[in-house]
């Protein structure tokens, strides 16, 4: 054989070698970044509904804590990406989702409840504290740091964003202030009843132009369609049990803040249509935490503008 086609043979063994190589990464990849769904129990009431995003080598772990009328399938498309380099954890809340739905007698709804089962659920899931962030958005936020006072190294980093962390109604939309108490909050409770595909079809439109509007993924439309009605219990209800505690379990924060030493972040939708963004600026001036206000964004940043999303969560691992 001639010197050239021996050189040409030896440049396509090189080529061929390196597209599969470069196939067989990316199918590596991609088998670590298969969402396993499954549940964990975390006492005798509660069996939460979980998804797992797993990584061979993971630099950190990522936990993604949903809101109304959310579930895990929310935090699905950014977890397969974040777990190129991370293990990332979601769960549904109880009353959403697929988890359980305990009757409120035995389990109140309440952002201090939410705290115990986010402590058991970190604990009973083996997560290294050490080396987690927690991404905490709307209901999800303050029971997070209500874990936090009192745990001050059960993660590494919280970022929150887009609730309510003080009783603070004039920034609430009134139908979040309806909810507070009684009788008003019996009336909402079975208005969101009797409307619950509408809730569904424009709860994440709100308050965004016709461009600044976002679809849902299908099979999320078909998880939350899915998971609002199960055990005699609607998303609705266990959100109305959820503000039947609420002004309590913001006041324990507001009284017990100078105790918060988790290191958090704030993020909040310029246009948030249910909580108005001065309320993160009144929680991080009084917390002295950062807070970043997103330009053209909503209640759901993580759903309109993953991207966003992805980028505080890479930037708060390298924080470390």
């Amino acid at each position: 054989m001639p010197k050239s086609s021996r050189q040409k043979l030896f440049t396509v063994v090189l080529v061929l070698n390196f597209v599969i190589s470069a196939g067989c990464a990316q199918l590596s990849r991609e088998r670590d970044s298969r969402a396993e769904i499954g549940f964990i129990d975390i006492n005798s009431d509660i069996k939460l509904r979980r998804m797992i995003v797993r990584n061979a080598r993971p630099k950190g772990v990522v936990l993604f804590l949903h809101g109304f009328p959310e579930t895990l399938y929310a935090w699905k498309r950014i977890s397969v990406i974040l777990a190129r380099d991370y293990e990332v954890h979601a769960f549904d809340w109880p009353g959403y989702g697929l988890s359980s739905r305990p009757p409120a007698d035995q389990f109140s709804y309440a952002p201090r409840d939410y705290a115990q089962v986010l402590k058991e659920y970190i604990r009973k899931s083996g997560i290294d504290a050490s080396k987690l962030v927690i991404y905490a958005t709307d209901i999800g936020a303050l029971p997070a740091l209500i874990v936090a006072l009192d745990e001050p190294n059960f993660a590494q980093q919280i970022i929150v964003g887009d609730f309510a962390p003080f009783d603070r109604p004039k920034y609430m939309h009134a139908n979040l202030q309806s909810l507070k108490s009684k009788p008003s909050s019996d009336k909402t409770r079975a208005h969101m009843n009797n409307t619950r595909d509408e809730i569904l079809e424009n709860a994440f439109r709100r308050g965004l132009s016709t461009d600044e509007q976002f679809e849902l993924s299908q099979e999320f439309r078909d998880d939350i369609f899915r998971g609002w009605s199960q055990d005699n219990m609607t998303s609705a209800d266990a959100f109305y049990h959820y503000y039947s505690h609420f002004t309590r379990d913001q006041n324990y924060l507001e009284s017990n803040l100078n105790r918060l030493k988790t290191p958090v972040t704030v993020v909040w939708g310029e246009k948030d249509f249910y909580i108005k963004k001065e309320m993160g600026a009144e929680f991080a001036n009084k917390a002295k935490l950062k807070l970043f206000v997103l330009s053209g964004l909503g209640h759901y940043p993580h759903l309109q503008s993953p991207k966003r999303t992805i980028d505080e969560i890479r930037s708060s691992f390298d924080r470390r």
